[in-house]
């Protein structure tokens, strides 16, 4: 499959326009104010064991900072992560390039893949931008590295499943706007499917806990690596993707 054509026009289209920089700088400022607020109510409890030993508070830089952070990250990527992938599909459709991209001598999965690789770049770069904090707090103080790994194993594979939707949501319209707000719509719907458990028991109340987002993520963000959390990761996105493969070739044969 011809996948590095499509996947260095995608990644040049995203960086040679102020949609990369502009959600890269969003994010970062977002989940820096986030990093301060944590952090420096982490360093005032410190400070305030520090005078009063007797308080005997145990303080743990990736429970009291790392995961809280970790924690409105994923909040951070629900709302950015369609604005990544809504223009991947829908802006071809919008301007008739998706007939001609169709009529190359490349297969529907290359486009698919190069076009899905793209956006997982710009995701990459924006989670490569918040390892600063993790490196700022190892000059203070003493950071677990194991349980920041599976955080960050989390987020990725969050990421992935994020991206892949988008994906699909891009590919069933030519307008970036209604791609955005239908990728929002799916992941919001399986990010609150879990809180309905709560009021619905037996199988169906395991089978919308075993669908929740937030279920799969909270144990990555504790430091567990379950491969039970990393299947579900891996099978939505691989879902998501075959969805966006069928929709492609429904529109090749259409046309």
């Amino acid at each position: 499959m011809k996948v590095w054509p499509i996947y260095k026009r995608e990644v040049r289209q995203y960086f040679t326009s102020p949609v990369a920089y502009v959600i890269l700088a969003i994010f970062l400022f977002i989940t820096g104010l986030f990093f301060y607020a944590i952090f420096s109510g982490f360093a005032q409890a410190s400070m305030q064991i520090a005078m009063n030993p007797g308080m005997g508070r145990d303080l743990n830089v990736m429970d009291s900072v790392l995961r809280p952070l970790f924690d409105n990250m994923r909040v951070i990527l629900l709302l950015l992560m369609p604005l990544v992938t809504m223009r991947l599909f829908a802006e071809e459709r919008r301007s008739g390039t998706i007939e001609l991209l169709l009529t190359y001598p490349v297969r529907d999965g290359a486009v698919l893949v190069g076009k899905y690789l793209a956006a997982m770049t710009l995701y990459a770069a924006m989670i490569g931008g918040m390892l600063a904090y993790p490196a700022m707090l190892a000059y203070f103080a003493r950071v677990e590295w194991a349980p920041l790994l599976t955080g960050y194993i989390g987020l990725v594979l969050m990421g992935a499943m994020f991206a892949a939707v988008g994906l699909f949501a891009s590919s069933l319209t030519e307008n970036q706007i209604v791609a955005a707000i239908v990728t929002f719509g799916i992941l919001l719907s399986f990010w609150i499917i879990g809180w309905l458990a709560a009021f619905v028991s037996g199988p169906m109340g395991a089978v919308l806990t075993h669908l929740s987002i937030l279920e799969h993520n909270d144990t990555f963000a504790k430091g567990v690596l379950d491969t039970k959390d990393v299947i579900y990761y891996v099978d939505f996105t691989v879902l998501a993707l075959f969805l966006a493969l069928r929709s492609l070739e429904a529109r090749r044969w259409s046309g």
